[in-house]
């Protein structure tokens, strides 16, 4: 019988997370120690003795970065790897690049707090996690879950958001819950899948 096996992993730190920055489509780097963190977390993918049949990432370079890393640890920098920016992060808008402490001091605590933590009031010009969602699940549901179901192992490195996107479907989570949810960077979730593409089993290697 095949695993059906999923595993999802959120980028390490990347420079604007450390600034305290809002980020989105915007494309800054890993910082050392997120770099640090997608290493560990393929050693802990490592020693469950699992591999890989194909990855995919989205299309910003935090993401790219990571899903390198986590393959450099499996041994496996050949696996085929399809990048696409219907898995990258929620789109911030106007607030791309402003420090999260400051957007308060502009816009009042409680409105930056609804654009982060609603399910579907986005900022100016941006995504809100609705968007978010109706923009991954379509792509996973064609690109991602079929591979799955068929056996193939799949390795998906992404963002805060489009994987709590997933993570919301996998879980069972509604718009009430799905916001308060939070992804850790660098933390593995391993999903094995039934048949019918619900869940089996989920574990969370944590650090």
């Amino acid at each position: 019988m095949s695993e059906r096996l999923l595993v999802l992993v959120r980028h390490g730190q990347s420079d604007w997370n450390l600034k305290n920055l809002f980020t989105g489509w915007r494309d800054p780097e890993l910082t050392p120690q997120g770099e640090r963190e997608a290493s560990a977390a393929g050693e802990r993918i490592k020693a469950l003795g699992l591999h890989f049949d194909v990855a995919f990432t989205s299309g910003l370079t935090r993401a790219q970065h990571t899903c390198a890393l986590l393959l450099k640890e499996l041994d496996q920098v050949s696996l085929p790897t399809i990048r696409d920016e219907a898995l990258n992060e929620r789109d911030y808008g106007d607030l791309a690049g402003l420090n999260k402490d400051e957007a308060r001091v502009k816009w009042g605590e409680a409105q930056v707090h609804l654009w982060r933590r609603s399910y579907d009031v986005p900022p100016p010009n941006g995504e809100s996690l609705k968007d978010t969602v109706a923009r991954v699940l379509p792509y996973y549901c064609q690109h991602i879950l079929p591979r799955v179901l068929r056996g193939e192992r799949v390795l998906v490195a992404a963002h805060g958001n489009s994987l709590r996107a997933l993570v919301m479907v996998l879980d069972g989570l509604t718009p009430k819950t799905i916001p308060s949810m939070e992804l850790d960077t660098g933390i593995p979730l391993v999903y094995r899948l039934k048949g019918d593409s619900t869940v089996e089993s989920k574990l969370v290697l944590k650090a």
